[in-house]
């Protein structure tokens, strides 16, 4: 892997409907952003860690946590906003940043994957970023994202209620596809936000062959990092914060296994 080539962003937004202020919210000690940006500082890989933020108090937290600050436009912090519009203002921000010194200007455009990291996410396991970087580098791909087995919330099991409370399968004709012990689902995984690692080429949609669409800047070649069950906590409701900030007390850093 090479070292310190790694642009890493921290996107977290001032406006929350689900928890108003989360990424700003203290958790076992610090503020939930603090967690993040504290982890990217740790990562061998990382050579910017910025902060993107609308939010005058995330500023501040990103400031004094040793994190480079992005001034999201308003434009790129509404509910609308997308993931990957966020990111590629603030790799262009950045590119060309009075924040960054001379030097660290012009390294700073030659960084490359881009790490993108959620701010309400306070909880990783340790040396995910690294690891993700390590397989975006050593395979050439497009993207990695990191994934969670699903458990007992598996496609399978799934089904549809009806307005009489009839219960249909999901999909298909035979409900839970037939299976009803846990140990005879086939496994399946899904997106846990805890990483999402790009090159700068798929980031700005230069792929050829990428599909049109919100996850265009995937690229084509995609790869899929799988964290435990339960490693990785994002902000998104009360109890949410109370896991978090419970797994945070007792280890002090974040998930270890």
């Amino acid at each position: 892997m090479r070292a310190a080539g790694a642009l890493v962003v921290v996107l977290g937004r001032g406006g929350s409907k689900g928890l108003p202020g989360k990424n700003s919210r203290v958790l076992a000690g610090k503020p939930c952003a603090w967690w993040t940006i504290e982890m990217a500082l740790r990562a061998r890989c990382a050579g910017v860690v910025a902060i993107s933020t609308d939010d005058a108090a995330l500023k501040g937290i990103g400031k004094a946590a040793g994190a480079r600050v992005v001034d999201r436009p308003e434009a790129l912090a509404g509910d609308t906003a997308t993931i990957d519009d966020a990111a590629r203002h603030a790799v262009m921000a950045l590119d060309h940043a009075s924040c960054l010194e001379e030097s660290d200007r012009a390294r700073a455009v030659e960084l490359d994957p881009v790490v993108i990291l959620y701010a309400n996410v306070p909880v990783r396991p340790e040396g995910l970023i690294d690891r993700a970087v390590e397989l975006c580098e050593s395979t050439g791909c497009d993207s990695v994202q990191s994934y969670a087995p699903v458990g007992k919330y598996h496609p399978w099991w799934m089904a549809r209620i009806g307005e009489g409370g009839q219960v249909r399968p999901w999909e298909g004709d035979v409900l839970n596809h037939g299976a009803y012990r846990r140990q005879d689902l086939p496994p399946a995984h899904v997106p846990d936000g805890g990483i999402i690692v790009v090159r700068r080429r798929a980031l700005f949609l230069k792929v050829e062959g990428a599909e049109r669409g919100p996850h265009a800047f995937f690229g084509t070649d995609r790869r899929g990092i799988i964290n435990p069950e339960g490693a990785v906590v994002d902000i998104d409701s009360e109890v949410d914060a109370m896991v978090a900030e419970a797994v945070l007390e007792k280890t002090g850093r974040g998930f270890r296994g």
